[in-house]
């Protein structure tokens, strides 16, 4: 079943590891753009100015009475509850165009990882030999946990670098409202006004590490559910380019584009369930690559704690879709 955001059919060419954004500076750039508040390491993200300590959004009368930035900082640290969402688990699916094609995945949320389950490729139903192969390597994850632990330590690895970079962002980004604070459409019957904070790299910030030096170049426009004080929208371009440890790591051109969409997936639990990245970029010095990925998810339903083990014998259970 496809999401609404679902951009149809679309094939993106597949290149050597080599040739592909290296992971961490790749989600670096997600999360500095996926995230509202994004990418490096070391940083003080509470570090708000005495104006915006005192000013808190959460105590203003109103919204755009407090400065921009103490926006981003109380985001910011909300946005780290969606990396980590403790005590809640969800099962839904999950379509991603990247260089390995077009998927669509049924994923289950455990405390030990996720496993997904690849259900569909190309728009259409597998094969019973892609499923074969699937269901293969669902099994080997299940008879050996040495694997599926190299695969949650990368998942890990992820995550502290999203949270590590999320605390960066309010220093990283000089903060302003934008003019006429312009609305989503989608978002019609939202309880209050969003609000809507434009940022740009702040020239007096120097990035502390390799992960951050992506956000010297990026500058946006972000929606804020002011109730909850949650990203709902991010809209970021590179503006110029960046060079990943002096170019040798990787060179990013200008103008990529990322675009980064959150929801309730019910009570306190909030997630990205869109994202549209596109980069050209040279990676170890090797020729120009254009990278495009895709990402929207649906059809969210709570589910009680399970082990990785659970979750993939609940996968291999469950019948696949026919259409």
């Amino acid at each position: 079943m496809r999401t609404a955001h679902s951009p149809g059919k679309h094939r993106t060419r597949a290149y050597p590891d080599s040739l592909r954004t290296p992971p961490a500076h790749r989600r670096a750039l997600l999360w500095a753009c996926a995230v509202l508040l994004a990418t490096a390491s070391p940083a003080r993200l509470a570090a708000a100015p005495p104006d915006a300590k005192a000013s808190s959004p959460a105590k203003a009368s109103s919204p755009l009475a407090v400065p921009a930035r103490a926006w981003a900082v109380e985001c910011a640290n909300n946005e780290i509850l969606v990396i980590q969402h403790p005590d809640s688990y969800l099962r839904y699916h999950m379509h991603v165009i990247d260089e390995k094609g077009d998927q669509l995945r049924d994923q289950i949320e455990t405390p030990e990882g996720s496993i997904a389950r690849v259900i569909e490729r190309d728009g259409r139903p597998l094969t019973r030999e892609e499923d074969s192969t699937e269901r293969d390597r669902l099994n080997n994850l299940l008879n050996t946990p040495n694997v599926f632990a190299r695969h949650i330590r990368r998942e890990e690895e992820n995550k502290r670098l999203g949270i590590s970079l999320l605390k960066l962002m309010p220093d990283a980004m000089l903060w302003s409202y934008a003019p006429g604070q312009p609305q989503l459409s989608s978002q019609p019957s939202a309880d209050a006004p969003l609000v809507v904070l434009d940022f740009r790299p702040n020239p007096g910030w120097s990035p502390p590490n390799l992960e951050s030096e992506v956000l010297t170049g990026l500058e946006g426009r972000v929606w804020i559910d002011p109730r909850t004080r949650r990203l709902v929208h991010l809209q970021g371009d590179l503006i110029h380019a960046v060079n990943i440890g002096w170019g040798l790591l990787a060179h990013i051109f200008p103008g990529g584009t990322v675009t980064i969409q959150q929801t309730n997936a019910g009570g306190q639990r909030w997630i990205v369930d869109h994202i549209d990245e596109r980069l050209t970029l040279r990676a170890l010095m090797f020729k120009n690559v254009r990278q495009r990925l895709v990402f929207d998810a649906a059809n969210f339903q709570p589910i009680p704690t399970m082990t990785y083990q659970q979750a993939i014998k609940a996968l291999l259970d469950t019948p696949l879709p026919t259409h």
